[in-house]
């Protein structure tokens, strides 16, 4: 009898601590793999000045493509109360391959970049804190740039920009919309699913040498609408 008593005071022990599990003062942390699908246009290519003159003339039936990219993440949260949490996202920057849009698809891949974009969100999570199944809704930001971002290749390279060139991105703002829901299986244990839209625009701008004409120096860019759908799906721990 007396072994049936403590075993039911240690089940309900962990049913309350369960149900802390979830709740304000919460440290939390996950790992997983994010998934990058650019819902992606782009304006056409822009020839902004030659020579160090003025040009500013659009190229037309030209743009750009950005395909789908995967990487690793891991994300840092706190519940402030039992259904308001903060959470940090950031991942290895993955890599982005660049093709040709336009009269210039003929070229298919033309260059690659790697995306930085770290995002502090902001959640609201359904269903009580004991609760195994928990919905959310998220609002945030990020700060999004590119690096390593270059040419690949030759024939786009000098037959379209007209010589070695060199490439570089701008740095924005973009806000963040977040939809997802975590499970736990134990007190601490828990797996989840998140999916995010980010309304971004990126300007590529390129740096040329023509060719055949010692000092000659020709700026483009490119304005590319990336708005990219993120999945993120996650196992973490609950301290």
């Amino acid at each position: 009898m007396k072994l049936k008593q403590a075993l039911a005071g240690i089940a309900a022990l962990a049913s309350i601590s369960a149900a802390h599990a979830q709740s304000a003062n919460t440290f939390y942390v996950t790992t997983g793999w994010f998934r990058f699908m650019p819902q992606d246009s782009s304006d056409s290519l822009k020839i902004d000045s030659a020579g160090g003159a003025p040009v500013n003339m659009a190229v037309p039936n030209t743009g750009a493509d950005v395909g789908s990219s995967d990487t690793l993440g891991v994300s840092l949260g706190y519940f402030v109360t039992d259904s308001f949490a903060v959470e940090a996202e950031l991942g290895i920057p993955p890599k982005f391959d660049l093709s040709g849009g336009g009269s210039f698809s003929g070229y298919g891949k033309v260059g690659e970049a790697r995306l930085w974009s770290p995002a502090l969100l902001f959640k609201y999570y359904f269903n009580k804190p004991e609760a195994k199944f928990r919905p959310y809704l998220g609002v945030g930001v990020t700060y999004a740039w590119f690096t390593d971002a270059h040419i690949t290749n030759g024939a786009f390279e000098n037959q379209v920009l007209g010589g070695p060139t060199s490439t570089s991105t701008d740095r924005s703002w973009a806000p963040v919309f977040n939809a997802g829901f975590n499970y736990m299986f134990t007190k601490h244990w828990f797996a989840g699913f998140s999916l995010s839209y980010i309304p971004i625009n990126v300007i590529a701008k390129f740096d040329t040498t023509v060719n055949n004409q010692l000092g000659t120096r020709r700026v483009s860019e490119a304005k590319i609408h990336l708005n990219p759908l993120v999945t993120y799906l996650k196992v973490g721990y609950m301290f």
